[in-house]
């Protein structure tokens, strides 16, 4: 796991708190930023995947 993946799993959770805290207390505003920040770490996890199957293409290639 590296930085991309963790940097988007602690976005995704921080993101779920905020979402779930403005839909209890009616702050569209909050819940907004919450959605956004869950947005964020989905797009943070995939860059990570992205990486990830790069470095996987790299070592195949020096593995032939």
């Amino acid at each position: 796991m590296d930085r991309e993946h963790v940097k988007g799993a602690a976005d995704k959770a921080k993101g779920a708190v905020k979402d779930t805290a403005g839909k209890i207390t009616g702050d569209k505003k909050l819940q907004a930023e919450g959605k956004f920040d869950k947005a964020k770490g989905a797009a943070h996890q995939t860059a990570g995947d992205v990486k990830d199957a790069a470095r996987r293409a790299k070592e195949d290639i020096e593995n032939e």
